[in-house]
């Protein structure tokens, strides 16, 4: 390996850069949701309903999409994915009611569907099984990076030229990542030009991937206990990723009474915060699987971002201190990082060829969680008139998702041979 940079790490910052541009784009709805709630009258529960779109179909069309890249190659669908939902992100600045809203958000999630399990199918043709954690990590950290900056362009655009703005914007800035990825990325190393013929070889002896085309075995998939442990986990632990990312500011303005301007700051450190958990979990990851092996590594990390999390968020419902209430927050989100990244190393640990699928499979069900969190945070709120009830809900799910890890089982990769023994 003679380059001291090398050539699969461009690939990361590629990935890094379509993580970030997603979660931009994700983030801006929650960010002028008070917003939005004025303009079209809209009560708690319709914008969950606005919100739960989104959600609903991403978990329809995530397998799919994750298929597609195992069976046809991840640049395909990734130019389909970000073409898709930066269309629907311009379009929702042209919405005129709830209606439209919610169905528009719909499609921008089916468009947005498949962007992690085809970065999780990238990771697994790219880099090598030591390498598995710290690739993920740079999804995490590009996720945070564009939820960080989204306040400090979506808030004073919104400010000054009215809601509708940033989603004009948002919806351009996708494109550009689509040029580079039509005219630089390839789907495996071999394919790419300029890199040397030593990190190929390097590549291909010691990553998961090994041949794609390949059918998923889905008889043996519903019947592995560890698969399906990994996907309700999951289930549990996206709850806790949709209220920071879509309920949060809305609670800080309406359920804590901060200004838009202290939601702001609050969000952005929030997610700042979360890129150094990102940074150091990949890192932290990879070195607990060296020491403890692959299934204490990985079911450690899972057990102990979900209790955490789920405590300071029960922290969180019964202070009444808004500076506990943002270090609480800002902590639960630090340990939160650590843990999604754990649950896509597994589905490249346990995908091997199959990944993309397993990431798709995994997610499909997250969103689904997502989906009902969305929709029972804001039922809650109208009826109660209050956001405690829903946290103490959400703390709970968090926690008793952490006891599926002791089923999971990163160790045993999806093949026909493992699977059959």
């Amino acid at each position: 390996m003679k380059r001291n940079f090398p050539y699969r790490y461009r690939v990361l910052i590629f990935l890094f850069f379509l993580t970030l541009i997603t979660y931009l784009d994700r983030v801006s709805i929650s960010l002028v949701g008070v917003r939005i709630k004025a303009a079209f009258k809209l009560s708690n529960e319709q914008f969950g309903w606005v919100l739960g779109a989104f959600a609903i179909a991403y978990a329809i069309f995530e397998i799919p999409s994750g298929i597609a890249g195992d069976r046809y190659g991840q640049r395909a669908v990734f130019m389909r994915i970000v073409l898709w939902w930066s269309l629907f992100t311009a379009l929702t600045g042209a919405t005129t009611g709830l209606f439209s809203l919610i169905w528009v958000r719909f499609l921008f999630g089916a468009g947005e569907s498949g962007a992690y399990p085809n970065s999780s199918g990238t990771i697994s043709r790219w880099f090598p099984v030591t390498e598995t954690a710290r690739g993920i990590s740079w999804l995490s950290m590009g996720a945070n990076s564009g939820a960080a900056i989204a306040p400090l362009i979506v808030i004073p655009l919104a400010a000054a030229y009215g809601w509708r703005a940033p989603f004009f914007i948002n919806g351009v800035i996708g494109l550009i990542w689509v040029l580079v990825c039509f005219l630089w990325f390839r789907n495996h190393p071999s394919e790419m030009k300029n890199i040397s013929k030593e990190e190929v070889l390097y590549i291909e002896k010691n990553r998961r991937f090994t041949r794609g085309n390949q059918h998923f075995p889905w008889k043996l998939a519903i019947k592995n206990p560890s698969l399906i442990a990994l996907v309700l986990a999951f289930y549990c632990c996206q709850w806790g990723n949709y209220f920071f990312l879509a309920w949060m500011p809305v609670y800080l303005q309406e359920g804590r009474h901060f200004s838009e301007n202290d939601m702001k700051a609050t969000t952005s450190y929030l997610f700042i915060v979360g890129l150094l958990g990102a940074f150091l979990a990949g890192f932290v990851s990879d070195w607990l699987v060296k020491r403890q092996g692959v299934k204490m590594g990985r079911r450690i990390i899972g057990i102990s971002s979900m209790v955490t999390i789920g405590g300071l968020i029960l922290l969180t419902a019964i202070t009444s201190n808004n500076t506990v209430v943002i270090i609480s927050l800002m902590v639960a989100h630090f340990f939160y990082l650590p843990g999604v990244i754990t649950f896509f190393s597994t589905c490249v640990d346990i995908g091997g060829d199959y990944a993309g699928t397993v990431a798709g499979v995994m997610n499909c069900f997250g969103q689904l969680g997502s989906f009902f969190m969305a929709i029972v945070f804001g039922k809650i709120v109208d009826v109660t008139h209050s956001f405690t009830t829903p946290l103490f809900i959400l703390s709970g799910v968090l926690i008793t998702g952490s006891l599926f890890w002791f089923i999971i089982n990163p160790a045993k990769s999806l093949s026909l041979k493992n699977w059959t023994n």
